[in-house]
């Protein structure tokens, strides 16, 4: 089946259809090439903000996950078949004379706009990648700021979660998930009775070993399965250096995590190696951490 106006050319005969256009019609090949191009970039827009969205409510599975991206699909054609202009820009670039003009009703878009169309799009691979496939979509909260607090809060904690890597032996971008995780990308840290910064970006307690400053808070645990609002004594430290160096030693001194710091560049096994020496009551943990570490927001910040 050939593909219809707006559509992708993925089989065989689509993709041998254009090639025999190419030959006997370039700039009607050209600008259909153009179009294709125009849908595959709209449902990269679409993804990435599907991916910078939550994607942990009670309804959300992957089967859910998987019918919404056969959604964003057909939005994808739906919104190509309009046009926004870069198909034309496009055509206009690729016809040997520029002479092609904009289709009827299409919006007009800037040379400048999409500099170098010929070449590609590439991501930028992220400063500490991994070989793990990423886990698609977000995970909770802490996904959502693509470009702005999750930036900021990768830039002013990269040098203390470096610190905890060369202690832990972990990735630092590990630690640096599990801390966006656990506070928000820094905006749910905890505060002290008089709204003063704890520093706890690991939502560690203060138990009965704890001799340091301690503050009171409101805090949600799984209790026999059902989630809970409860008011528990949480650790204070004097800067974010002291927090990371306190989950750093907290890892290394306590042998129930020994899994977790044998988990390499793994982030599956660290995120499950912590769930199950119990580091938090939240059943899906693991999933939402892996999420975080693997996610688009954690490459993004480490990339730019």
């Amino acid at each position: 089946m050939t593909p219809a106006a707006g559509g992708l050319a993925l089989d065989p005969r689509g993709l041998e259809r254009l090639r025999s256009e190419a030959g006997a019609s370039p700039d009607k090949a050209i600008r259909e090439v153009s179009k294709q191009f125009e849908v595959l970039f709209v449902n990269m827009l679409l993804k990435s903000m599907r991916d910078a969205s939550p994607q942990d409510g009670p309804l959300d599975s992957d089967q859910t996950r998987t019918y919404t991206g056969m959604l964003d699909q057909q939005l994808a054609q739906a919104m190509s078949k309009r046009g926004i202009g870069l198909a034309d820009v496009m055509a206009r670039q690729l016809s040997k004379g520029g002479s092609l003009q904009a289709t009827e009703g299409a919006t007009a878009v800037p040379k400048s706009t999409f500099p170098a169309l010929g070449a590609g799009l590439q991501a930028a691979p992220p400063a500490a990648a991994t070989t793990t496939p990423p886990i698609e979509g977000a995970s909770l909260k802490p996904e959502a700021p693509a470009g702005s607090r999750a930036k900021n809060f990768i830039d002013r904690m990269w040098p203390h979660a470096v610190d905890a890597s060369k202690a832990t032996g972990l990735p630092p971008h590990f630690i640096l998930g599990q801390a966006a995780l656990e506070s928000g990308w820094g905006s749910r840290e905890i505060k002290a009775a008089d709204g003063a910064a704890s520093h706890n970006l690991f939502g560690i307690k203060a138990g009965r070993s704890w001799n340091g400053a301690s503050t009171d808070t409101t805090t949600h645990e799984f209790i026999n399965g059902a989630k809970q609002k409860i008011v528990d004594k949480f650790r204070s430290y004097a800067s974010y250096a002291e927090s990371f160096m306190d989950y750093a030693n907290l890892l290394k001194s306590n042998p129930r995590y020994s899994a977790v710091l044998e988990a390499g560049n793994d982030p599956k096994a660290f995120a499950q190696g912590l769930q199950r020496a119990g580091y938090a009551t939240d059943p899906a943990y693991a999933t939402k951490l892996q999420r975080i570490i693997t996610g688009s927001v954690m490459r993004q910040g480490l990339s730019a």
